[in-house]
């Protein structure tokens, strides 16, 4: 395996409040290797869109701030990088796709100003050839008339149209990670495959890293090569998108996996209805130091409520990769079968 774009070691980021300090995220770690798609899964509030935040260092202050570990970008600490170097990597070397494109791009500008910018500032364009690049890019982002679109405002786009442009401003420089934030919010499931058909052709033809942050297994068994689940600011599970998909190890990974009937006919052939998880993620200022997932958790331990386990590496005669998951139960059981031969 070559050597990772981007390693994250032990992120941490707190938020203060009149309650306190409160952890939001709590030691991640995550490795990025070239022309890669891994995906971070999770549900609302676990911590998935933090941490794309932390790794531009976009974390608002006050009240927000990364209180350890380190983010390496080709070996580069982005979090003790000025912030003129960070100007630098943001929208150039690594670029962002948020989540909802009708409040990130800016209404007052043309689509074609939008894309421009970062063209004019990273690749010192002038303004005819920056927008001679856009009109390039909204054709490679398949927005059909793209010389008249490009002068066309946000609003006058459709949704599938405007996250096209969000592509486009992102891919514009050619950066080495595309960070996507649930790229496909609010979008109909056919734009949605639209949308993922062009991430992929984009990430052939450019070799570029996706870090895809979403909440859909769906799109999770489409896209991923890797796949990292958070629950309450931790990482919880990681390994191939086979491992995690087909062998879930974790409860809360099992749980999301049973609430697809696609995915989840893989571990219950036949169930009247789908499953649930009970509960809700716990509140950033209800999380200790034992399990977060013990109490939604049907089998949860003793040990549990007690302190939160390690992530451990799992065996498998199969396995070509790493998987990894942070239970107490499959620790206990992968001791016991070691103990056993």
């Amino acid at each position: 395996m070559t050597q990772p774009l981007l390693k994250v070691e032990n992120l941490q980021v707190e938020f203060n409040s009149r309650r306190g300090k409160a952890m939001v995220l709590n030691g991640v770690n995550i490795e990025v290797q070239p022309g890669e798609t891994l995906c971070v899964v999770g549900e609302s509030g676990c911590g998935k869109s933090m941490t794309a935040l932390a790794l531009l260092r976009l974390i608002p202050s006050p009240p927000g701030k990364i209180s350890g570990g380190r983010v390496l970008f080709h070996g580069e600490d982005l979090l003790t990088a000025s912030e003129e170097r960070m100007r630098q990597v943001r929208g150039n070397r690594i670029s962002m796709i948020f989540q909802e494109p009708m409040t990130s791009l800016n209404p007052v500008f043309t689509v074609g100003d939008q894309i421009g910018e970062s063209l004019r500032l990273h690749a010192g364009l002038n303004a005819s050839e920056a927008r001679t690049q856009a009109i390039a890019m909204l054709k490679q982002v398949g927005i059909p008339a793209p010389e008249r679109r490009v002068d066309e405002y946000p609003h006058q786009l459709s949704g599938g149209m405007r996250q096209r442009v969000m592509i486009a401003i992102a891919l514009a420089c050619q950066p080495d990670i595309l960070i996507a934030d649930e790229p496909t919010t609010a979008l109909d499931v056919t734009v949605q495959a639209q949308i993922f058909d062009l991430l992929r052709e984009l990430q052939r033809e450019k070799g570029t890293a996706i870090l895809l942050i979403t909440h859909d297994m769906g799109a999770v068994a489409e896209m991923a090569d890797r796949v990292m689940v958070m629950y309450a600011g931790r990482i919880i599970e990681q390994g191939t998108a086979e491992q995690v998909l087909e062998r879930p190890a974790h409860p809360y990974t099992q749980g999301l996996i049973n609430c697809l009937p696609e995915l989840g006919s893989s571990l219950q052939s036949e169930r009247a209805e789908l499953a649930e998880i009970e509960g809700m993620v716990p509140s950033i200022w209800e999380l200790d130091k034992a399990c977060a997932f013990r109490e939604r958790c049907t089998h949860a331990l003793e040990k549990c409520a007690q302190e939160a386990p390690p992530m451990f590496t799992l065996t498998h005669s199969s396995d070509t990769a790493p998987h990894m998951t942070a239970c107490w139960l499959q620790l206990q059981q992968t001791t016991d079968q070691g103990q056993a031969a």
